[in-house]
């Protein structure tokens, strides 16, 4: 694993590309694209105002990958290219206005922690990444609660019922992939290096 070592920081997957800036741009652009393919994924949840999508599972993805700052301003490019009218969140709807938006808002700052935490290693090995994705989780929610609330006019409970629990099952399946997924990869990435 030492080759895969820049100036004693540990990279993340997006570091592994050749290039620069027409590099970063292109992964930017490019996780900002697969988190709004992803939301197209859409299960509706009976008596919630908010469905069960694909695109939280790609703003984590998408964090990991491209570390703190490329994660985080892919997630901010998918909110803001969204918020001005791209279609391209759940439903193929845009705007910033809804039940749902306050996830997309939490989308940027988990993908900031969680690009940050697989700069330290959090995406090596299966119990980091899944420890890594719970973390993100909970910050998209510590967004998405709230607005939920504001939208809604839901008190804390409700809104916790509506919004969290829900989607729980499905966090903690998206959270066992990503925590095969990620190592996996790594395992891949190290062994290519070796040759």
């Amino acid at each position: 694993m030492s080759s895969l070592s820049f100036a004693g920081k540990r990279p993340v997957l997006a570091d592994l590309v050749p290039g620069s800036l027409v590099r970063d741009i292109a992964l930017v652009a490019g996780g900002a694209v697969l988190t709004g393919a992803a939301a197209q994924l859409t299960i509706p949840v009976p008596g919630s105002p908010v469905p069960m999508t694909g695109q939280t599972f790609a703003a984590l993805l998408v964090g990991a990958s491209l570390g703190m700052s490329r994660g985080a301003a892919s997630m901010l490019v998918y909110l803001l290219v969204g918020a001005v009218g791209v279609p391209w969140f759940q439903h193929g709807t845009s705007g910033l206005s809804g039940a749902s938006a306050g996830y997309i808002v939490g989308f940027v700052f988990a993908g900031a922690l969680v690009g940050a935490l697989a700069g330290r290693g959090g995406d090596r090995t299966p119990v980091r990444t899944a420890g890594t994705m719970v973390l993100g989780n909970l910050v998209i929610y510590a967004f998405g609660v709230p607005w939920l609330m504001a939208s809604t006019g839901f008190d804390l409970s409700t809104a916790f019922a509506k919004g969290v629990t829900p989607f729980l099952v499905g966090d903690a399946i998206k959270i066992v992939v990503a925590a095969g997924l990620l190592p996996l990869t790594w395992k891949l990435v190290s062994g290519r290096s070796q040759d």
